[in-house]
């Protein structure tokens, strides 16, 4: 990847923006997008999607731009800040974390902590603190400290975790790659096309969708306001090339290119859109990886119901350590997904867009 693309990689995953809150990072989308497409459209959820005109099929390109993060749910008079979460954490990866509040006087960083081990019983010590023994530290010592700091209940939190590269600039490492990596992948294949003159069949719309983590709620309003007639959600996967996972709970590895997800608890892929898919990889020579997600689901799952129906397919990036503070993932298999989804686009004309749905 050049310079640019590694700068608006690192602006996107470094934005502050949990379910709910995306206002930062959407403007940021809308801001690097907006040169590049003939048309802007929002909705009054807050997802922005951006428009390639076309005489072909509508064809959505969906990512969401939430990332995991808390909601302030009271402050103690000691000057500690209590919390309920925005999308799955797991509690074991909490503790010692950096934070940042984005309070009304602007940004507080704190710490995730608890009750330290030298006086907690020894039977307690082997069992995992819970979230709601949990709290954030900002340094002070009483109420009236943290009210001056600017923070209220219901302000928001996310991890502090600043964007870098490792091994050699191949590896990404930082927060919030679930899913704005799916953003970032579809607005450089749009830019691709645009830039490079591609013909393409159709009408691309891509889209930085809000609040997946919390419900898949901004997929439902971008999808009702665009009404596609085929969809590819660009997402994450659960990279299983890690100490102590099985190929059968989760498939793909990061390096070995893009992911596609057969099956999750949200949606069955289109059988003709997935077969369409694996040819066009094949014919490219881009490997794909087939994999499942029994305990998740993606935006596919609301874009796929909308109206009467639209065909829908979910591609990935595996990516490792995902909903914690800090995810791994492959800069080639990012820039293979880029040049697959480009390639997808130049063919999606009506003809194929409606065998998808023929019986």
């Amino acid at each position: 990847m050049d310079k640019r693309e590694l700068k608006l990689m690192a602006k996107m995953m470094d934005a502050f923006g949990p379910s709910g809150f995306e206002r930062e990072i959407n403007r940021i989308v809308k801001k690097e997008i907006e040169p590049i497409v003939d048309e802007i459209i929002t909705d009054k959820l807050g997802s922005v999607a951006f428009k390639l005109n076309g005489d072909g099929p509508k064809v959505l390109l969906a990512g969401h731009t939430d990332e995991i993060g808390f909601i302030i749910s009271s402050i103690t008079k000691e000057g500690f800040l209590t919390f309920n979460q925005l999308g799955g954490w797991w509690d074991q990866v909490l503790l010692a974390q950096k934070v940042i509040i984005r309070g009304k006087k602007g940004d507080v960083i704190g710490i995730i902590a608890s009750k330290p081990p030298h006086i907690i019983p020894m039977e307690e010590r082997k069992k995992v603190v819970v979230k709601k023994n949990m709290y954030i530290d900002i340094g002070v010592s009483t109420k009236e400290e943290v009210e001056e700091a600017g923070i209220r209940v219901g302000d928001p939190v996310v991890p502090w975790s600043p964007f870098q590269t490792l091994h050699d600039g191949k590896v990404g490492m930082g927060k919030a790659f679930d899913d704005r990596i799916g953003t970032f992948v579809i607005m450089e294949a749009i830019r691709r096309i645009k830039e490079q003159g591609i013909a393409h069949p159709n009408t691309i719309i891509g889209a930085a969708t809000v609040q997946e983590e919390v419900g898949l709620r901004g997929a439902q309003t971008i999808a009702q306001t665009v009404n596609p007639d085929v969809a590819i959600v660009l997402e994450v996967d659960i990279a299983g090339d890690v100490p102590g996972i099985k190929p059968h709970e989760a498939a793909t590895k990061m390096g070995k290119g893009p992911g596609m997800i057969t099956y999750d608890r949200s949606m069955i892929p289109n059988q003709g859109l997935k077969e369409f898919v694996l040819d066009i990889a094949s014919q490219v020579q881009i490997p794909i990886q087939l994999s499942q997600m029994a305990g998740g689901g993606t935006d596919a799952g609301r874009i796929h119901v909308n109206s009467s129906g639209c065909p829908s397919v979910v591609l990935t990036v595996p990516t490792r350590h995902i909903h914690s503070h800090i995810g791994l993932l492959s800069l080639k298999d990012t820039e293979n997904m880029i040049k697959l989804l480009v390639e997808l686009l130049k063919k999606l004309d009506w003809n194929t867009v409606n065998s998808f749905s023929e019986l």
